[in-house]
């Protein structure tokens, strides 16, 4: 490129270009670093790249130095400007040769993405609220049928109406459905934390099959697990046996008649699948799209609240829940996770 064309780049590109060794030094800087960051870019030469990365993004950048194929990586990161305040930018770095002293440097491209970043954090904050306000009609529907049989039935007693021990076992069995909602409406309340460490999938889904198979052994259902290996995934420990709590306990609550709850695993190179099969009514393919949808069941006396927390956990860990048809009758509720979750989720 003529020399002229590269001058005319450097000083009016909106992008900053600079070139690191593969220790991550600086060892050349654009003029667009007067704009994006506030230094002069003779300031950088010299100075550790890693520096002026956000302590919780510098993992990212440290891998970018230690990857040894030419393959351009791209990466969000935060970086700290002469000012002090960190902002949001994308980065675009591969490993090339040198021509002059056929050494191996970094070639890196960075441009601000603070507006974007922000956007999707309004977009964010503004389906959050969304979500509230469907929280808060649906609370009040489904809190209002019990405390309504409540209030009925406490009427009855106060006429002195005969046959009270009936009347306390169904007041009994709606104070339970109040708690049920309240317990489920206070899980979604709690932060999601990143207490992840690397479990074995196989140990939680025996801890969940022992505590739910005498459940359904009273609905006359027979809880199968079958597995190969024994699969370790990055995770939390207490979410993810939530996750299967959740799931076999949807496929107990609707399987009236009876039969088999099977749980498969299977992996690969990259993931761990668990298929949660019941021999249920199925769900009608015109209602998938809903059931991660707050308040919406197909069970009778469901809250529509499980599989809303399932799928939230799941996202978290940038994993996945998809539902198909379980032939002849039933439903396979299929459970897609990572072995390695990002430090940044």
């Amino acid at each position: 490129m003529p020399g002229v064309f590269h001058d005319w780049i450097d000083q009016y590109g909106f992008d900053f270009i600079c070139v690191c060794d593969t220790r991550g030094n600086i060892l050349y800087a654009s003029s667009s670093a007067k704009r994006l960051l506030g230094y002069e870019p003779d300031d950088l030469t010299g100075e550790r790249s890693i520096d002026f990365c956000s302590p919780q993004d510098r993992e990212k950048l440290i891998s970018t130095f230690m990857n040894q194929n030419n393959k351009a990586t791209t990466f969000d990161l935060q970086i700290r400007q002469k000012s002090g305040k960190y902002i949001w930018v994308e980065t675009i770095a591969s490993h090339v040769e040198d021509p002059n002293t056929k050494n191996d440097v970094i070639l890196a491209i960075t441009r601000d993405i603070s507006d974007k970043k922000e956007a999707e954090e309004m977009m964010i904050r503004s389906e959050k609220m969304s979500v509230a306000g469907q929280l808060a009609a649906g609370i009040a529907h489904e809190i209002r049928n019990p405390l309504t049989s409540l209030k009925g039935f406490l009427q009855l007693i106060q006429a002195g109406i005969d046959g009270k021990e009936e009347y306390y076992t169904i007041m009994n069995e709606e104070i339970e459905k109040i708690e049920t909602i309240t317990s489920e409406l206070l899980f979604i309340s709690k932060p999601m934390t990143n207490d992840r460490r690397k479990e074995s999938i196989i140990t939680m889904l025996q801890d969940v099959c022992t505590l739910l198979r005498s459940q359904a052994k009273l609905h006359n259902i027979d809880l199968v697990l079958n597995y190969e290996e024994n699969e370790v995934i990055d995770c939390d420990r207490s979410q993810i046996k939530q996750v299967f709590i959740n799931l076999i306990k949807n496929a107990v609550e609707v399987m009236e008649d009876g039969g088999r709850i099977t749980v498969d695993v299977e992996s690969d190179e990259d993931n761990v699948w668990v298929d949660v099969a019941d021999e249920g009514p199925g769900i009608p393919k015109h209602l998938v799209d809903k059931i991660k949808e707050p308040f919406f069941t197909t069970k009778k006396n469901g809250t529509g609240l499980g599989l809303m927390i399932t799928n939230q956990i799941l996202e978290k860990h940038e994993g996945g829940l998809n539902v198909y048809d379980n032939e002849p009758t039933g439903s396979v509720f299929r459970v897609q996770l990572p072995r390695e979750v990002s430090k940044a989720n």
